[in-house]
């Protein structure tokens, strides 16, 4: 018949009911009996990656800004000094330089760089002028070149009338522009609900790990541009939407208006004995620098110091010496804490603490040959605000705001999942925004280490 059917066929049509042995398997092989032994502690390979700190523990004042861009005061010398060219007269010394009719007045009393004092006795040429010696002699001789001097005084005959010009110590008004930096992150909603293998901070939902790596990168960031933010010398910089005028970080500003030090004699290239601190203390005398400074350096500084120190003036480490904490409420523990090590030097105290920003390998730790900066002094006092009289930090980060709004560190998200429902999007966008800059007051006062 065309339908029948016979055993044979049976079989081929339904071979799951043939009891041979090869249609049997273990419950191994279908599924795997053994739980993942998995590990959910996640592993911190880089350490915790934070590059924060150094504004809050130098002493850095917060204030909000008004404007889009910070302006402040600085005095200038109150002593006269000069630029001039020595030559040699037969009766007389003769002083050239640039405006040296203006910048300077007769019978001012001069120190010139070999240490001769010299009276200014008559205004000659275009801009010399004349002087002699306070010893009397009618040859002042003085040797031809370029040189930098002082007015010291003055000195008149009796009877004679009062100066006719006056001198006025100069002030300095400064500005800084606010930088706007930005950063996002984005997970949509199937993510957000996916549980992961890693516990993060008590969550396993992945995405948390994520945001906070976002945020974490925005703050390293936002003080990164601190630090090594440039300003433009002129105008803007054009971008693709806009242009900006930069900011002045902190190592511009030094480099512009400070100390400067080439330190790269050392075992690790950078400190080779306490001779190199000497030439920077002898440098913050002649600007008169405060007594207690916080020394942020990167790690082969560091080991240099601590050889510096150990190598013959163990005596001179604050442990044994009446150092000063000023910057600690004066407690020698509390600078321990937050990981400072001390020492005195020429009546200076120096607190010294590694700077993670230097030694990270993807920001200035880059040049496996030594970075280009390998840290700062930073003066641990108040300075005074030459318009206003107002003391303030050393170093002072502005924020813009007004009223209850600030723009300090800004936060919002986005989208329309986590019970967020700002537009249509499945996904949830984590906003960072801040817009700020960093004040350095009295950057001769302060210490970049190249």
């Amino acid at each position: 018949m065309a339908n029948s059917i016979t055993r044979a066929d049976q079989n081929t049509y339904r071979p799951d009911t043939r009891t041979t042995p090869e249609n049997y398997t273990t419950l191994g092989s279908l599924i795997s009996p053994t739980k993942p032994d998995n590990r959910e502690i996640l592993v911190r390979t880089y350490g915790d990656q934070g590059l924060t700190g150094f504004i809050e523990l130098t002493g850095a004042k917060k204030n909000v800004a008004t404007a889009d861009e910070v302006t402040w005061w600085e005095e200038g010398r109150l002593h006269k000094t000069f630029a001039y060219t020595a030559l040699t007269s037969a009766a007389t010394g003769v002083l050239s330089g640039t405006n040296l009719h203006t910048a300077l007045r007769l019978n001012d009393v001069l120190l010139l760089h070999d240490g001769q004092r010299v009276v200014i006795t008559a205004l000659t040429g275009a801009s010399n002028i004349a002087v002699k010696s306070l010893t009397g002699s009618n040859t002042s001789v003085i040797n031809s070149g370029t040189y930098n001097g002082a007015v010291i005084g003055n000195i008149y005959a009796q009877g004679t009338n009062q100066p006719a010009t006056f001198y006025q110590t100069s002030v300095t008004s400064r500005t800084n522009p606010l930088f706007i930096t930005k950063e996002v992150f984005i997970v949509n909603g199937s993510q957000a609900t996916n549980i992961g293998w890693v516990n993060v901070d008590g969550s396993y939902l992945w995405y948390h790990k994520n945001e906070m790596d976002a945020r974490k990168r925005f703050m390293n960031q936002r003080e990164m541009m601190m630090v090594f933010g440039q300003k433009v010398s002129s105008g803007t910089i054009a971008l693709e939407t806009g242009s900006v005028p930069g900011t002045e970080g902190y190592f511009q500003a030094v480099e512009t208006r400070g100390i400067v030090a080439d330190v790269s004699g050392g075992a690790q290239g950078t400190f080779a004995s306490m001779s190199d601190m000497d030439q920077i203390i002898l440098e913050l005398d002649k600007e008169g620098a405060p007594s207690e400074y916080a020394m942020y350096v990167d790690r082969r500084t560091s080991l240099d110091v601590d050889d510096m120190i150990a190598n013959g003036i163990a005596t001179q480490v604050t442990a044994g010496l009446p150092g000063q904490f000023g910057a600690f409420n004066n407690d020698a523990n509390m600078a321990i804490q937050l990981g400072f090590k001390s020492f005195t030097r020429g009546g200076y105290t120096f607190h010294k603490h590694d700077w993670n920003m230097l030694n990270d390998a993807t920001i200035s730790g880059l040049n496996t040959s030594g970075p280009t900066y390998k840290g700062a002094l930073i003066p641990m006092t108040n300075v005074a605000d030459a318009k206003t009289g107002e003391r303030s930090p050393a170093l002072e980060m502005n924020y813009k705001g007004a009223g209850n709004y600030n723009r300090d560190v800004e936060h919002f998200i986005t989208g329309s999942i986590l019970g967020h429902a700002t537009d249509g999007t499945d996904v949830a966008r984590f906003n960072y925004r801040s817009e700020c800059n960093l004040v350095t007051r009295a950057a001769n006062q302060h210490v970049v280490l190249k």
